[in-house]
């Protein structure tokens, strides 16, 4: 029964900052990878930033390389997103996954379909 919950979405405007939270319940968040992924409509759900079972590997998409920062803090199974920047392109619904790994697995992915549990999502929407 993991359970992941995302907070911190809301209305801002372009050129702002927001950081997501997403807390994961019900099993052991230091064998999760985690990533974050995002849905604008129209749009197919796409890849945002991933983060390994220690923290200490992510990986990024191009189109918030430098903007955006993961981070995690395994005492309150938490992952953060850190948004700088932000651009209307960035408004979407923000989704949190968690991929649970093996012990000797230790790094970030954007493999979707890898992902075993996903949150509902908090939706962000950036204003000119």
């Amino acid at each position: 029964q993991v359970q992941l919950v995302e907070s911190g979405g809301g209305l801002v405007r372009a050129g702002d900052s927001l950081t997501l939270s997403c807390v994961v319940s019900g099993g052991t968040f230091s064998t999760f990878a985690m990533g974050w992924f995002r849905q604008a409509p129209g749009k197919d759900r796409e890849f945002v930033a991933g983060i390994s079972t220690s923290g200490g590997s992510t990986t990024y998409d191009d189109a918030v390389k430098g903007r955006f920062i993961v981070s995690r803090d395994n005492a309150k199974s938490t992952v953060y997103l850190h948004t700088n920047s932000l651009k209307l392109e960035d408004t979407a619904v923000y989704y949190c996954a968690a991929d649970l790994m093996q012990p000797y697995e230790d790094y970030a992915h954007n493999l979707d379909f890898d992902y075993d549990y996903w949150g509902r999502g908090t939706q962000v929407t950036v204003s000119s």
